[in-house]
Order: C-alpha cells, then sequence, then structure tokens
C-alpha cells in the first residue's frame, strides 16, 4: 500500500509544540498568580510577604501571612492542573479552557472559605477580595493573549495536530470543511481512510481505506484519528481502531454527526456497552434566563450612564451634518413576533427609507439590502457604521427589555414575511445589540451563514457564550470587517 500524503499542507511544531505552549502558560499563570498575591499581600497589610514575619488580625489567632499567600500560590496552581487548564487539546478553541479556570478559582475560593470558618481563623476580608478578582482577571486575559497568539500561529499551519479522517466520503467531506473552518481548533486534516472509490475528498488525499486506518495513523505520524460514526462496520471497527491505536499516543475522535449542537447540550452515559447521547432541548425560559435578562440590564444601564458624553458628541455630529433628526426609529420584530422601536443614531440623510433602489443593485445577503457605498449615507455615518457606534441607543432598547445585549440580529418584517419554519427559530429569543453574526463577519456573511450563526445561537445560549461574543465584539468593531 503506498501512503500519499497532502503536499500543500506543512504542518509545524505539531503536537509536541502545543505540549510547549502548555507549560509556557503554566509559568504565565504562576507568574500572575505570584504577581496578585505579593500585590494583594502589600496592598491590605503594607509589607512584603516575608516568611517568619506575622500579622496580627481581628482573628483571636496569630495568622502569618507569608505562609498564606505561599499556600494559596500553591493550592491556586494545583486547582488549576486538577481541573484540565493545562490540557492540550482544549487550547485556543471553545470556552472549555476558560470554563476550567473559572471553576478551578471558584472551588478553591470556596475550599478557603469553608477551612477558615471551621478552624475558626479569620482571613483578612481586604487580603481575599484583592487576591481572588484580580488573579482571576489577570488569569483570563493571559489567556486570552496566548489564545490570540495560537490563533495566528494555527492559521499558518503551525501547532496543529495532524489528523487522519476516517469513514464514508459524503460526511468525511463535510467534517473536513468544519474542521477547516475552526482553524484555531488546531485540527489539520492531512490524509483520509475511505472505502468509497474517490483520490481526494474535498481536496484530502485518500491513504487507505476504514480497515488500514490504525496502520496508515501510525506510518503518517498523525496525531489524532477523526472518525464519522457513519461507516460501515463502524461498531465493530471503532473499537478495533481504538484497540490498535493503544499506547501509540494517538488520539481517537468520534463525530456524532450533529450538527451545531453545543457541547454542553451532550451528556454521554453506557448503557450495555453502548455510548448514547442525551441531547438536551434548548432551554428559552427558567432562571437561567431571568439571570441573562438581568445581567442585560445591569450592563445596558451601567454603559448608557458611562457613555454619556459618548452619545452627547455624536448627538453633535449628527444635527451638524444636516441639521435633520438625530435618532433613527423603525420597526423590528422581537421574541415571539412581537414588534418593537428599535433605535439607532441616525447614518442616512434625512428619507433615505424612501428612496427606491434596483433590486439589481442589492449587494446584501437573502433578504437583506446592503451597498457597501451607498450613496445615502452621510459622511459622519460612514464614521459611525464603521466603530457601530450607531447601534449606541440600543442599549436603550435592551433596558425596556425589548432586546437583550446578545441575540440574534433583529429583524424588519419584510424580512420575517420570507422565513421558512426553521428560520423562525429566530423569534424563540429576543434579537440582540451584538451577537455571532457579528463577531463572525457582520455584512461580508452570506444569508445561510447568518442564519446558521443565529440557530446556533438560539439552541445552544450560554451565559459563558455570551460573555465570550461580548469580549470578541470590541475586535471585530475595531477590525471594521463587514462594517456598511
Amino acid at each position: 500500500m503506498v501512503i500519499r500524503s497532502d503536499p500543500a499542507l506543512q504542518v509545524t511544531h505539531g503536537r509536541a509544540g502545543v505540549l510547549r505552549v502548555a507549560r509556557w502558560i503554566a509559568v504565565t499563570d504562576g507568574l500572575v498568580v505570584i504577581w496578585a498575591v505579593i500585590g494583594a499581600h502589600i496592598l491590605r497589610f503594607s509589607s512584603l510577604p516575608i516568611i517568619g514575619q506575622s500579622v496580627t488580625t481581628t482573628s483571636a489567632l496569630e495568622v502569618e501571612y507569608s505562609w498564606v499567600s505561599a499556600a494559596v500560590v500553591v493550592l491556586w496552581l494545583w486547582a488549576l492542573r486538577l481541573h484540565n487548564a493545562y490540557d492540550a487539546r482544549m487550547f485556543g478553541h471553545g470556552t472549555q479552557e476558560y470554563r476550567a479556570v473559572l471553576t478551578g478559582t471558584w472551588r478553591l475560593f470556596a475550599t478557603l472559605a469553608i477551612i477558615s470558618y471551621l478552624s475558626k481563623i479569620e482571613l483578612a476580608r481586604g487580603y481575599v477580595l484583592i487576591a481572588f478578582p484580580v488573579e482571576l482577571l489577570a488569569l483570563l486575559v493571559t489567556r486570552r493573549l496566548w489564545r490570540t497568539w495560537l490563533g495566528a500561529r494555527r492559521s499558518h499551519g503551525e501547532y496543529a495536530d495532524r489528523v487522519l479522517v476516517v469513514g464514508d466520503a459524503s460526511h468525511l467531506a463535510a467534517l473536513i470543511r468544519d474542521l477547516r473552518a475552526a482553524s484555531d481548533a488546531g485540527f489539520a486534516v492531512v490524509g483520509a481512510c475511505c472505502s468509497d472509490p474517490a483520490t481526494d475528498i474535498d481536496g484530502v488525499a485518500v491513504v487507505g481505506t476504514e480497515e488500514d486506518a490504525a496502520t496508515v495513523a501510525q506510518r503518517m505520524s498523525v496525531d489524532v484519528v477523526a472518525s464519522v460514526a457513519s461507516w460501515r462496520n463502524a461498531t465493530d471497527g471503532l473499537r478495533k481502531l481504538g484497540w490498535a491505536l493503544e499506547g501509540t499516543g494517538i488520539d481517537l475522535v468520534v463525530s456524532p454527526g450533529l450538527v451545531d449542537v453545543a457541547g454542553p447540550r451532550i451528556h454521554s452515559r453506557p448503557v450495555a456497552g453502548l455510548p448514547l447521547l442525551y441531547v438536551e432541548v434548548p432551554t428559552f425560559t427558567g432562571p437561567r434566563r431571568l439571570a441573562k435578562t438581568a445581567f442585560d440590564v445591569a450592563a445596558a444601564l451601567t454603559l448608557f450612564i458611562i457613555l454619556q458624553p459618548v452619545f452627547l458628541v455624536v448627538s453633535l455630529l449628527v444635527w451638524l451634518e444636516d441639521r435633520g433628526p438625530i435618532v433613527y426609529s423603525q420597526n423590528r420584530v422581537g421574541i415571539g413576533g412581537r414588534r418593537f422601536v428599535m433605535h439607532k443614531f441616525r447614518s442616512m440623510m434625512v428619507g433615505a427609507d424612501q428612496i427606491a433602489f434596483d433590486a439589481a443593485a442589492n449587494e446584501g445577503a437573502g433578504p437583506l439590502f446592503k451597498l457597501r457605498d451607498d450613496p445615502r449615507v452621510t459622511r459622519i455615518g460612514k464614521f459611525l457604521r464603521r466603530f457601530s457606534l450607531d447601534e449606541l441607543p440600543q442599549l436603550w432598547n435592551v433596558i425596556c427589555l425589548d432586546m437583550s445585549l446578545v441575540g440574534p440580529r433583529p429583524p424588519l418584517a419584510s424580512e420575517v414575511a420570507t422565513y421558512d419554519e426553521d428560520v423562525h427559530r429566530r423569534l424563540l429569543v429576543k434579537p440582540g445589540l451584538t451577537g455571532l453574526w457579528q463577531v463572525s463577519g457582520r455584512s461580508d456573511l452570506s444569508w445561510e451563514d447568518s442564519v446558521r450563526l443565529d440557530l446556533y445561537y438560539v439552541e445552544n445560549w450560554s451565559f459563558t457564550g455570551d460573555l465570550r461574543i461580548l469580549w470578541r465584539t470590541s475586535r471585530a468593531v475595531f477590525e471594521r470587517r463587514g462594517a456598511y
């Protein structure tokens, strides 16, 4: 059997490089933890944490906080490792990495609180309230910086796992496209094992059959074998493939064929040797939604107050442009098909919505009408759109409970009239000021991609995911991609 590889795909550093990155992230976390703990000690006690020097607090006991600081550093790093915060397989993509840091930190904080209560040792509140929030924020920021660096490297074929895909041609083509689309996940497909008559699948060379997968994987020195669960004899084949890969250091992953279902909704339960996957239904009501609403209102109200100077400056610039109205209001469709009035800073000339254009001039996707160089947009309007400043009045819509900070794009009634049954699921949640559509390309997206992203959000909403989208929104705004 002749094994061919894809000459166009050059993967450098690979799994060994990712493991080195994991060690550097651990070193970075150690420096951050030490910095935060020493800083909290200095701010609270106005002295360096010197071993042998005790500090008297309100507790009946005299606590030597230098030892406490040393213990916190060790325990914090141990808690992060215990919660798989240095698992190279979760670097660069998804929320698992951040969730591991948050969970490890919270559980350490809770454990120390319980120990302090049971032992009747009252740790200085100022020390704790400085160390933990500052350190957690610093850990998340450094993780984000590492993730940005790693994502940039992976886009050039570095620090990625070499992947051999296994299965039937039709399903492998979709798997290959999905892995390529998520380049920051670090999966570089270098070959395919498929019994269907084909020399390549979506540009990836077929290097053997499904039965040859274990042998091919070892000869090609891949890091991961990714199999679809639909190829013939998959029941026995996957078991034998797992046995053959034991002790080789090659990971086996299986794609169950579930489309656009996020990990938190999937739970595995073994029954009679079968790994059954339970897929939870999406939640559109209940305590989690109430918590989302409370966060939206609180955050929007805070931003609305803080950004008042920006509101005043933008309002003045819009008015000076042509002495016309400052705010443009338009009817949009919200949750459950309910109409509401959405507000934006006016970025077009007065009466722009009355000017008709030939449908052939439309550069937007699907039912959306967009022009890259729209003559109706004013000079200040171009600036506002470039940095999404025209969207700021929608904070008031969030405060009034018509919108959310994160959600699907708020559609026009004319757009909703064209929706098929599936797309109507966008209306199961409140529309958002930002969302996956904005951080993924905005107006550059096709209609199909825009719908797919909105439906993915509706089906897989999570509070952590909202925070991640809000973080990515700031970058999308400054990149200005798709803003017109």
